[in-house]
This record gives structure tokens, sequence and C-alpha cells, in this order.
């Protein structure tokens, strides 16, 4: 089984195990989360269906841990742990040896991954990082393979999008998945181009994240934020350092200094 999550690496991943073993044999697996963007929910079927591979969604529950909810710094712990308890449950009755995980060998240098802890502590394999494939080669690889997922940008889960310490909820969720959504609809009859694209919510309000390059025209653009503000935001502003992987911890120390 392949936890699938629909990005680069998971993709790159699968088409090795279909490859490998025959497509008979594999199963990819996506965790059916409330944190999951209606999106992205759509991109797995369709990258699932190219590549031959059999796809489920797995019902996970990690709203109901209250180490979840609470949104600390550890949030991703219970959510892979969640996860992975219920592929590992679904590998066994169809059979399967293994989960594999798209983990890169990138990855395993961060210091603080708690949700690679936890997906660890489930005897979980993670081919990429053994293989010591970085996130560039992967990128590269897939792109020698054709797969369409080898420039696709990064797309955590919509929990990542909401402020530490804010609660996590399913209303909280669908208003940044219905945001982003509305940006991106907006963005593009605009005729504006954002690689990286990110809605971030820290309560009443919302901060705008795309590639620097794109901030002005952004700042400009009178219907793209109308159309954030009008999924349930008081107040919508652009974040004029423009997208960067993590920069929500930024933005939270900009917001407790009180800038």
């Amino acid at each position: 089984m392949v936890a699938f999550s629909g990005g680069a690496d998971s993709a790159l991943l699968l088409a090795a195990a279909v490859r490998a073993l025959g497509p008979d044999r594999v199963l990819a697996a996506t965790g059916g989360s409330a944190s999951l963007s209606r999106r992205e929910r759509g991109a797995v079927r369709e990258i699932t269906g190219a590549l031959g591979a059999e796809h489920t969604f797995v019902a996970t529950h990690e709203l109901d841990a209250a180490g979840y909810r609470e949104n600390s710094r550890a949030r991703c712990w219970f959510c892979k742990d969640e996860l992975v308890t219920r592929l590992l449950e679904v590998a066994a009755r169809r059979g399967l040896a293994r989960v594999a995980t798209g983990t890169n060998a990138d990855d395993l240098a961060d210091p603080f991954r708690p949700g690679i802890q936890a997906a660890a502590r489930h005897g979980v394999v993670t081919p990429l990082a053994d293989a010591g494939l970085t996130k560039e080669q992967v990128r590269t690889a897939s792109r020698e393979w054709d797969l369409p997922t080898w420039d696709k940008p990064a797309s955590p889960c919509l929990s990542s999008r909401i402020v530490h310490g804010l609660a996590i909820s399913r209303e909280r969720l669908a208003r940044v998945d219905a945001a982003e959504q509305a940006l991106r609809e907006s963005l593009r009859r605009a005729g504006i181009d954002a690689y990286d694209l990110r809605v971030r919510d820290l309560g009443d309000r919302a901060v705008i994240q795309v590639d620097r390059s794109a901030v002005p025209e952004v700042q400009a653009c009178t219907e793209a934020l109308a159309a954030v503000r009008g999924t349930g935001f008081d107040s919508v502003e652009v974040d004029p350092a423009g997208f960067a992987s993590g920069s929500l911890n930024t933005i939270e120390e900009r917001q407790s200094d009180g800038l």
C-alpha cells in the first residue's frame, strides 16, 4: 500500500511500485480527512487513474483527538498516527505486506517532523528516503518518467493553514478550502499567475500568500481580496514577503509582536 497524498513524492513512489510489482499488487490509499481539499481530492483520483493503480479513500478521525484539535506544533503527530493506523487496518484486510510513505531524504533531515516520527513507530517503510532521494531528485526522476506531478507545487493539508493554537474544526477547514478555491478562480479571471498559493487563517483575519513576483498584482486585485473575505473573514491582506514553505511560523511571530 502506498500512502498517497497526490504530491510529487507519493506519485513517484506509486509509479515505481506499479512498475516493480504490477498494478494488481499495489493499492494507493488516501486519508479521507476533512483537511483534504476538494481540489486535491479530485487530483488523487486523476493521478492514480493515469498510473493505472487502484485507489481508495480511507476514513480517518483525527478530529476526534484533542491533541489534533488543539493545533499545537505537534498536531501532525496526531494526524499521521491516525492515518497510518487506519491504513494498516485496510492493508491487513487486503493482505498487503507493507504500507509505504513518500517521505524523502530531505524530510528526514528536518529535526522536527512529528508526523514522520508517528509513522515510524508503526513500522511503515520509506523507499524514497531509504534510496537517499532528495526532493530535487524526486522531481527530476518524475520528469523523466513523464509524471504529471513532476512540477506540482507542494500542497500540505488544510490544517497547515491555521495558525497554531487556533482550534481546528470542520467548519474552519471548510472555510480555508473555500477561500483558496475562491482566490484561485479570481486570479485566473484576472490573468494573474501564482505557482504557490495559500490562505492563512489567523482567526477573523486571513493572510494571502503567493509567489513574491505576483504580490503587487494580487494586492491590487480587489476582486480576489473580496472573494476571500466573502468566505467568512472580517479582513484580508496579502503578505508582502510572499510565499515560503513554513512561513506560517513567521506570521505567528509577527502576530505575537503586534505587527
